[in-house]
């Protein structure tokens, strides 16, 4: 917003020294204009002699000023160009962050998908176990299921913690680094 102010001003500025330099040229040729007409068509008289110094004088501050307001305006491009540079980088790093986010939220929805399943399978294992030691007919290839149906469980567990693990890793790594950094 400061930009988009100091701009309009400087426009402003320009605008008033493209003037003071038009009124100036104006005056300039008012003189030259006025020196034909005033002498008499009989006899010549040589043209009054007009002092041109302070005129030219004002046409060189106001063609420094120019340059000048130029080179401030370069300079407020310049600057512009480096914030909008500065925020697409910004833009550019939070679209980053929200993509691993999303890869993230993506690897817990399956962990949490193997681990739902594996606790079906265990307790419909536990089930059919249950239901043999009621009869006293306990199968050894039943509890073999039942055991294996909990291992797939405590497996699903741990890929879920592991994958909540590295979330945090991923976390701190770049405090850490910052922290390392700062000293």
């Amino acid at each position: 917003m400061a930009d988009q102010t100091n701009i309009a001003e400087l426009e402003r500025r320009i605008t008033a020294a493209l003037g003071r330099i038009g009124a100036g040229l104006d005056k300039l040729g008012a003189a030259s204009a006025v020196a034909p007409v005033a002498a008499p068509a009989a006899e010549p008289k040589p043209a009054p002699a007009v002092d041109t110094a302070p005129l030219e004088a004002e046409i060189a501050r106001l063609k420094s000023e120019l340059a000048a307001e130029k080179a401030t305006t370069a300079q407020l491009t310049e600057r512009l160009k480096s914030v909008k540079d500065r925020d697409h980088l910004s833009q550019n790093q939070l679209e980053a962050k929200v993509e691993k986010m999303t890869q993230q939220l993506d690897v817990q929805g399956l962990e949490l998908q193997r681990m739902r399943k594996s606790t079906v399978q265990l307790r419909e294992h536990l089930r059919v176990l249950h239901e043999a030691a009621a009869d006293n007919m306990v199968e050894p290839h039943l509890i073999n299921k039942a055991m294996l149906a909990e291992l797939e469980s405590l497996r699903a567990t741990r890929h879920t913690e592991t994958a909540e693990m590295d979330e945090i890793l991923a976390e701190l790594k770049p405090l850490i680094e910052e922290a390392r950094a700062n000293g």
